[in-house]
């Protein structure tokens, strides 16, 4: 993504590398069968009822590491390990070539990938060394402490629809990985999801430490476009969802600032993590492309969406039933304009960025993927977005690190709205509510990809094929301009509908049956109304709003 220059790193082009990265796996899980059938002991009960809603049967992937193949790897001569990964089952380490070539002795390993691709004695491939400005991961943001208003990220995808019908985020879950949060225990922005107790928790998985309060600033520019709340300056898309806050990215401890493939294994390990104590969605604005040592960097072949480790991670999250939403990237004007990972994976929601006006803001990364995929996803505000930084200012910055969480909060409000449905469903009707989905532009416009979603029309696909079989009656579109449609329970009763203002006055009063469920609202002013479904056996009540 979009990186600070280090000039001092471009005057040299040979820096030693003389220790690499590798990804050590393991031949099996011992315990595996045990883990199983002790589900608790590995996943929390809110990671089981995710599963069982979506149809998803534990595996393997499910069963830890096991343990003492990690102990003999820490005790291998010149080696370090520094993460590992459950669902691919392996360490990712440190050391000399010789040292790490020593572990394919021990019985325990299956394979092991070195980060530098022509270090691999299966792979002929010749490595494209492109030149690469070195930066971190997370966004370049301009900043200027501009008072305005937050309403127009959020209309711009009908969000404040949603939260018009109390769809804000409760109940939802999301995981933020990201590269610190400080100022998120203390600035008054995030007052209220500390009040309210909606951080759950986090891990910096940099340093090995419980303090995610910590770390660079850029995740907590990213949360407050989810959780944060100024009266009258900042709304965020999912105010009333509870986040994880976790710490994947080093984006402080060094300078120059250190770019190392351990990072997209810091991402799978947290998103392993958000798994395992029930996170509904993942909201990650950072990418990888290029590293500090051009051997370990990707090339635009290896977009295929399911190749890099992080891209890899981001899809088991997926087939977990949890849904990933991650930035395009900043690199729309680069020599390598196109998407990163883990955006590229076959099952992420990549956001791409559009001005406040609707067009496209050049610094968005592009597609299409190598293979042809149609990425980004979809397209949300990334330029000028309203923010709190980590002193509590209200300010504006530009990125995709902004369109991403703006778009994740309002996956929280829809699945809130339906939660019938699975990740895959949900993600479906976000695309194919967005303003480009009939014709996506794959060559001839790349970087808007699907659109701009419009989430109350996704709200209103998903309530029209739903069969809502507990309930049997669905009131659709909601908001309306006019016609309202009421699929019915199937007995043989009248139902009268009744629309009361939000002061109790009756303005509307209709009998209606399963021949003619369409109401007509054209005559009533806009604003906020309550109906009321009711018959001899049966009542149901809700908000609706006439546009």
């Amino acid at each position: 993504m979009k990186k600070i220059y280090l000039l001092l790193l471009l005057a040299s082009s040979s820096v030693c590398f003389s220790q690499e990265d590798a990804w050590v796996y393991f031949k099996d899980k011992p315990n595996s069968t045990t883990d199983l059938a002790n589900p608790l002991t590995i996943l929390s009960q809110r990671a089981l009822d995710r599963r069982t809603a979506q149809g998803i049967a534990l595996d393997s992937k499910d069963a830890p590491v096991y343990q003492p193949y990690i102990n003999e790897i820490i005790s291998s001569t010149g080696i370090t390990v520094k993460a590992k990964s459950k669902w691919l089952n392996c360490v990712h380490v440190r050391g000399s070539v010789a040292n790490i070539n020593a572990l394919k002795l021990l019985s325990s390993v299956l394979k092991i990938d070195f980060a530098d691709k022509t270090l691999n004695s299966s792979s002929n491939k010749t490595v494209v060394k492109l030149k690469f400005k070195p930066v971190n991961k997370t966004m370049e943001t301009a900043v200027s402490f501009n008072y305005g208003t937050s309403s127009n990220q959020i209309q711009m995808l009908n969000g404040h629809l949603l939260h018009q019908l109390d769809y804000t985020g409760s109940g939802k879950i999301i995981a933020v990985l990201d590269s610190g949060f400080p100022g998120v225990n203390t600035a008054q922005p995030f007052k209220r999801l500390r009040d309210n107790n909606q951080i759950l928790g986090g891990y910096d998985y940099v340093n090995k430490s419980n303090n995610y309060f910590s770390g660079h600033y850029h995740g907590s520019y990213v949360l407050s476009s989810m959780g944060g709340y100024v009266d009258g300056q900042l709304v965020g898309t999912a105010p009333d969802a509870k986040y994880y806050l976790y710490i994947t990215e080093d984006a402080v401890s060094a300078f120059p600032y250190s770019e190392n493939p351990v990072e997209e294994s810091n991402w799978v390990e947290a998103a392993e993590e958000a798994d395992r104590v029930g996170v509904d969605i993942i909201s990650t604005s950072l990418g990888y492309f290029g590293y500090d040592n051009t051997r370990y960097s990707h090339t635009y072949s290896d977009m295929t969406g399911n190749l890099a480790f992080a891209s890899q991670g981001a899809n088991i999250a997926f087939d977990k039933g949890i849904i990933v939403v991650a930035s395009a990237g900043n690199e729309g004007q680069q020599t390598e304009p196109h998407i990163g990972v883990p955006a590229e994976a076959l099952n992420v929601l990549a956001v791409g960025a559009v001005q406040s006006n609707r067009n496209y803001a050049s610094f968005s990364s592009i597609g299409p993927s190598f293979d042809g995929r149609v990425k980004p996803n979809v397209t949300a505000q990334g330029q000028t977005v309203v923010l709190s930084d980590t002193a509590g200012n209200i300010v504006t910055a530009n990125g995709t690190s902004f369109s991403c969480p703006i778009t994740s909060g309002l996956v929280a409000c829809l699945w809130q709205a339906l939660p019938g449905k699975n990740a895959q469903q949900i993600k479906q009707l976000i695309v194919q509510s967005s303003d480009n989905f009939a014709e996506p532009a794959v060559k001839s416009r790349p970087q808007y990809g699907y659109g701009i979603p419009d989430f109350n029309l996704a709200l209103s696909k998903g309530l029209s094929n739903s069969d809502f079989s507990k309930t049997g009656l669905i009131l659709y579109p909601n908001p309306t301009s006019d016609l309202i449609s009421v699929t019915l329970p199937n007995d043989s009763n009248v139902k009268t509908i009744s629309i009361y203002t939000i002061l109790g006055q009756k303005v509307l009063e209709k009998n209606i049956s399963n021949q003619s469920p369409s109401i007509s609202l054209k005559y009533l002013n806009s604003g906020i109304y309550f109906y009321k479904i009711e018959s001899k056996d049966f009542s149901k009540s809700g908000k609706i709003i006439k546009l």
